[in-house]
This record gives structure tokens, C-alpha cells and sequence, in this order.
């Protein structure tokens, strides 16, 4: 369903996959595209598979539309129109878990982002900015910004922590798994510039935040064998602190694990674990109970 939301006399509009009525309060799931993308857009990108969150009646996801194609991120040097502007996109995501509360029955403790590229940036400046609002984020084929080149409305941003989960492919043309400046090509076509942290540092800079200290444990994810691609994850976990698991995609591209394999300029897709399928396991999203110690496990129904 195609709605739409006023945010400080701005129309902004969103797609809604799940029914207004339920039997019990549900989680609510916000799915941000990447650069020059819609939410509908991003949802035929990744074969519509988080929508099976919501097929269960226990979930409402809600792919929303950034400003011509862009969201007004953390990264000092964007040039997307959404930063430049100034557009009120944490406003935007304030008002759609208000309004679907009241419309949606959505349980104000289970509300998750999910975002790729551009809205992973946006997604990490949501964690940094708002993370009282949240039980939970996963990023996919974006890092940490350097500090330097993150910049937020305020100097002291919130330390909530935040249960995160990484997802990052080491051959991403656009977003290095390295980190580093995106290459010159990459900086002209998306008009973004600056320095990030590598996706592993990415992980460790969210550990450090949730007060974990002890090194991450690696381990293999299954595969088939058959594909191009494999893919392990590591785990930064500490009793009584929030989890963070970064899922490294070897060989895998500026691309969204699944079902929907991306076009070949953006590189190679794993499919041995779909990002829909890893963060229901990790947050518990869908009525799934988690895996780790965090409010999302203990709000998990």
C-alpha cells in the first residue's frame, strides 16, 4: 500500500506491506534504498524478500522513499540534494513509527532499520542520532564514515547502544570493504567524497560503542559450494552488552545478499544466507526469537 506522511509541510511517501489490524502489537521494520533509488525500487532489488516478514501477521515493513533518491546522511562530504537541502530525514522515520503505532499496532520496542548503501549511511546516522527509537539496525555495503568526515547536528551524539548488524561483500566497487575513499569514478557519479573506516573496523567501532572489548569470534557460514561466493561472520559479543556481527561476503559486490541476484556492474551476490534471513535470526524479527542477549530478544514474543 502507497501512503504518504506530512513532515514539517513536506509530503513524504513510503510503501506499507502488512494489514492495519492484528491480533497482538508487531514489529515494525524500515527498509532505506540505496542512492538514485525508491522504495519500490529497492524492494524489486531485493526479490520483495523482506516482505516475509510481514506475511505472518507478526510484522510491518515499510520501504520508505528518500528525497529525489537520496537520503541526507552523515557524511560531510555529500553532495546528494537531500544534504544539501537539509531535508528532516530522522524527522521522516520519527513520524512513520508515531503514525504506524497508532494506525499499524506496531510494538514501539520493536522497530528495526534495514539499510543498503546511501541508506545504510542514513541508518548509521540513525544509531548515532536516535537510537532510543530503535531495538535494532542492519547495514549492508556501507561503513562508518571517518571522524573527520561524520557529522552530526550535535558534538556529543547519543551512546545508546544498539544491537548491529554488518553485511559487506570484499569485492564492492563503490563502498571498499578496505575502506578508504570511494574511487574517483564512484565520488563524480554519486557526488559523494570523504574517508570511511574498513567494514572489519566498521564492526569494531560499533563494539567499542556497546562496550564490548574482547576480540570478535569468526566462523564459516554453510554453503551449497556452488556458487561464486562464501561467506563467514564474526561476532563481537560480551555478557550484559549489546551484540554486533558483521557477515563478509567473500567476492560478493556493492549487492544485497538473497534471492535476487544484482546487476553484474555492482558485482557478484551471495545468496548462501539472505539478509532477510540473517537479521531475523539475529534480532528475532517476525516473531523469530533472537539470538543474542539484546531488547530484541526481550521484547521477542
Amino acid at each position: 500500500m502507497r501512503s504518504t506522511i506530512d513532515v514539517d509541510g513536506r509530503q513524504r511517501t513510503m510503501t506499507i506491506v502488512g494489514d492495519l489490524e492484528a491480533q497482538q502489537a508487531r514489529d515494525l521494520v524500515l527498509v532505506l534504498h540505496g542512492s538514485k533509488q525508491t522504495g519500490a525500487k529497492h524492494r524489486a532489488f531485493t526479490g520483495g524478500m523482506y516482505d516475509a516478514f510481514a506475511a505472518s501477521g507478526t510484522a510491518v515493513v515499510v520501504y520508505l522513499d528518500g528525497y529525489r533518491g537520496n537520503w541526507n546522511d552523515a557524511r560531510r562530504q555529500s553532495g546528494f540534494p537531500a544534504r544539501l537541502e537539509g531535508i528532516d530525514d530522522v524527522g521522516f522515520v520519527r513520524a512513520v513509527i508515531r503514525d504506524l503505532g497508532a494506525t499499524h499496532g506496531i510494538d514501539p520496542d520493536r522497530v528495526f532499520v534495514i539499510g543498503y548503501s546511501n541508506g545504510g549511511q542514513m541508518a548509521m546516522r540513525l544509531v548515532h542520532e536516535v537510537p532510543e527509537l530503535l531495538a535494532g539496525v542492519t547495514v549492508v555495503a556501507a561503513t562508518m564514515p571517518t571522524r573527520d568526515d561524520f557529522l552530526l547536528p550535535t558534538e556529543t551524539p547519543a551512546t545508546t547502544p544498539l544491537p548491529i548488524l554488518l553485511v559487506h561483500g570484499t569485492a564492492d566497487p563503490i563502498a571498499p570493504y578496505a575502506g578508504g575513499a570511494m574511487k574517483p569514478w564512484a565520488q563524480r557519479f554519486f557526488k559523494v567524497g570523504g574517508s570511511a573506516l574498513s567494514a572489519r573496523d566498521t564492526a569494531a567501532y560499533f563494539a567499542r560503542r556497546n562496550g564490548i572489548s574482547t576480540p570478535g569470534v569468526v566462523d564459516r557460514i554453510p554453503s551449497d559450494g556452488h556458487g561464486s561466493t562464501w561467506m563467514e561472520q564474526v561476532d563481537h559479543r560480551e555478557d550484559g552488552r549489546m551484540p554486533v556481527r558483521l557477515v563478509t561476503v567473500h567476492r560478493g559486490g556493492h549487492t544485497v545478499p538473497g534471492p535476487k541476484r544484482a546487476p553484474f556492474v555492482l558485482g557478484r551476490t551471495g545468496h548462501d544466507l539472505s539478509v532477510a534471513a540473517a537479521a531475523a535470526a539475529f534480532f528475532g524479527i517476525g516473531g523469530r526469537r533472537a539470538e543474542d542477549g539484546s531488547r530484541a530478544s526481550r521484547h521477542a514474543g
